[in-house]
């Protein structure tokens, strides 16, 4: 019927309190893929009501009820059970071997149901700023001077 995909529709009245993100069960079950992954993407009404979807995929060999991961920068909001907030694009992914298929564990669950998420990079914060000593020579004047660096700005203003 040129629809890129199929509606997920909340399972619950749910009302988010804060902006953090928040995982909505849908009335969706994994099984209705059969041997396909989807992308799941919001829908562009939802993002005009303020409400954002985050995308994810669900693999081909998931098992369960499909969540949408959900987050909002104005709180309260409320999404009504049945509210067709994301959808589901279908596509093809990677077939697995056979012969190695049967070795591997059945998953169950989502949302890291593949292992313990990894964090490779992190970076203290902390108050002070990058900070750069320089001495501006005009003429026979010198002037020291120390500036806060900032690797995003392409002009320097001295004043």
């Amino acid at each position: 019927s040129g629809c890129a995909g199929m509606d997920l529709a909340t399972a619950h009245t749910v009302t988010l309190l804060d902006s953090t993100v928040h995982l909505l069960p849908t009335t969706s079950d994994s099984a209705n893929l059969g041997k396909q992954s989807a992308l799941i993407v919001g829908r562009s009404s939802t993002t005009l009501t303020g409400l954002f979807v985050l995308p994810g995929v669900v693999d081909a060999d998931a098992v369960g009820n499909i969540a949408i991961m959900a987050w909002t920068p104005s709180p309260p909001c409320t999404i009504p059970a049945g509210s067709r907030i994301a959808q589901l694009v279908p596509f093809l992914g990677p077939q697995k071997d056979p012969a190695t298929a049967e070795l591997l564990p059945v998953r169950t669950g989502n949302f890291g149901s593949t292992g313990t998420p990894s964090i490779y990079w992190a970076q203290n914060i902390s108050h002070q700023r990058p900070t750069c000593r320089a001495i501006l020579i005009q003429s026979e004047q010198r002037y020291p001077l120390q500036g806060i660096l900032d690797t995003g700005a392409d002009v320097t203003v001295i004043s």
